[in-house]
């Protein structure tokens, strides 16, 4: 098949309970093209019936998966595991056709997705509790770890592989069956995934696919539904919290991996070029969409014009681009919205006195494109110091002492990540332990691992996603006390 023609064969239509199926009044909406805005697809739009019907078929089916033995299910996992790595390439070209995100990008992306299967394929032979004795009766405590039930999974456009398989892998180990709500942006992916999971031996209504346009009905009526009992999800901060509002109604377990307003901060010591490179992982991958994109970036005065060289020397050397074409390192942005407030931001903080060192002028051209932009003297009062930029744009500032950076680092009311660069590893650990956020990268650019567990602090969400701990999110806690 010709490359940029995925899209033609990959499903359109909802999942429920084994079977592909219009929605049920007929609703459909389109999938663009971020890079020439045409239409790649039309998906079926799921309504509430759709959604209860989806709650059933995955109640109907825990049942059977629950009583799965563990290994079953992990076998189960590798499989996927094994037919995913076998499709990379046609993952990948899903990924850039509806994301826009240039094509290397989006191999990093599906090959990172599969390895969710694989670590949960062997995470889920180890839900191990304990046998204890309880000192004041002397009573035995037995303590294991049961599947939660049926779970609701949002997940967002700006990863739509890995950001699927980071929920749906743990779910599947720990024995819950779930609706999958994918981004009305990038559906594709996500449905791409069903027949991998089907012929994997994932029991039909085990995994459902809820594509569609009305998201706050269809996912307030999942949970309303009683037998749902967990609701992840992964977005903004400001629909986190409606999430959180409703789920408190029936008192759903809430996973939540929301905003990030990650610092960047450079040390005097530091290894620039190492800085330089790790700062291009931190804030280019996905061009820039992404929670954890470097956003506050913190140069010491004392190297600010070396390291800003080298960085926009790396920056310029970005090829922008349809993501498919040869040699192209950066892709347009999702859609019109993302890129228009983009340059919104860049525009404020010229206008309050940063200076352009690169980029920064909206390309007059079909699709969805913003150059790589280097701001330095950004002013305190700039708006994308407080807000996520999800863009190509770098934000530089500058400091001066280790008790002002972790002060200004940690002025933010998200807690996601940060990173630091420095040759010290005394000094970086001790900073790195006063820096108020879920996660810190110390002289690396990514802190993203399926083996680890990736979460933030304060509004940046609750729980954890991938390591053991992702496994927990979607298990209870059971005690038998008895005696014998």
């Amino acid at each position: 098949m010709a490359l940029g023609t995925a899209h033609k064969s990959a499903p359109t239509q909802l999942h429920i309970a084994g079977a592909w199926r219009d929605a049920s009044d007929g609703s459909t909406f389109d999938v663009l093209n971020p890079a020439d805005e045409t239409v790649l697809a039309t998906v079926a739009s799921g309504t509430v019936e759709d959604a209860n019907a989806a709650v059933d078929a995955a109640a109907n089916a825990f049942e059977e998966w629950r009583n799965r033995p563990p290994r079953e299910r992990g076998e189960v996992l590798r499989t996927a595991y094994e037919m995913m790595k076998g499709k990379l390439a046609r993952f990948a070209e899903l990924i850039e056709l509806e994301n826009g995100k240039a094509l290397p990008d989006a191999k990093g992306e599906a090959a990172y997705a599969a390895e969710f299967f694989r670590w949960y394929a062997e995470e889920a032979v180890r839900s191990e509790g304990h046998l204890g004795i309880a000192p004041a009766s002397g009573a035995r405590t037995l303590v294991h770890q049961k599947p939660a039930g049926v779970a609701v999974l949002v997940t967002p456009w700006n990863f739509p592989a890995a950001m699927g398989t980071r929920k749906i892998a743990p779910a599947l180990a720990a024995g819950c069956t779930m609706v999958v709500k994918p981004a009305s942006e990038t559906p594709l992916t996500m449905l791409e995934l069903v027949p991998i999971l089907e012929a994997a031996g994932v029991p039909a209504g085990a995994v459902n696919m809820l594509p569609s346009r009305s998201s706050g009905a269809v996912v307030a009526a999942m949970m309303a539904d009683p037998r749902v009992r967990i609701i992840s999800f992964t977005g903004s901060t400001e629909v986190g919290r409606k999430l959180l509002r409703t789920a408190a109604d029936t008192i759903l377990k809430p996973a939540m991996e929301l905003g990030g307003n990650a610092p960047f901060i450079v040390f005097d010591d530091a290894d620039l070029d190492a800085a330089a490179d790790g700062l291009m992982v931190a804030k280019m991958r996905n061009g820039g969409e992404a929670c954890t994109a470097a956003n506050r970036i913190y140069v010491h005065k004392d190297v600010e014009a070396p390291f800003v060289e080298k960085f926009t020397q790396r920056m310029a050397a970005l090829n922008m681009g349809p993501g498919l074409d040869d040699g192209v390192t950066l892709g347009p942005l999702v859609n019109a919205e993302t890129r228009d407030k983009v340059h919104a931001f860049v525009v404020d903080a010229m206008e309050k006195g940063a200076t352009v060192r690169l980029g920064g002028q909206r390309p007059n051209q079909p699709g969805f494109f913003y150059p790589a932009t280097v701001l330095t003297d950004v002013p305190d009062n700039a708006d994308l110091l407080h807000d996520e930029i999800f863009g190509p744009v770098a934000a530089i500032q500058t400091f001066s002492d280790d008790a002002e950076i972790i002060a200004r680092a940690n002025d933010t009311e998200y807690g996601l990540v940060a990173y630091l660069y420095t040759e010290d590893l005394k000094r970086g650990l001790a900073v790195s332990e006063e820096l108020d956020f879920g996660m810190v990268g110390l002289n690396r650019g990514l802190v993203s691992d399926p083996a680890a567990p990736f979460g933030g602090t304060k509004q940046s969400g609750l729980g954890r996603e991938g390591g053991k701990e992702g496994l927990l999110e979607f298990q209870e806690t059971q005690y038998i006390s008895t005696v014998w």
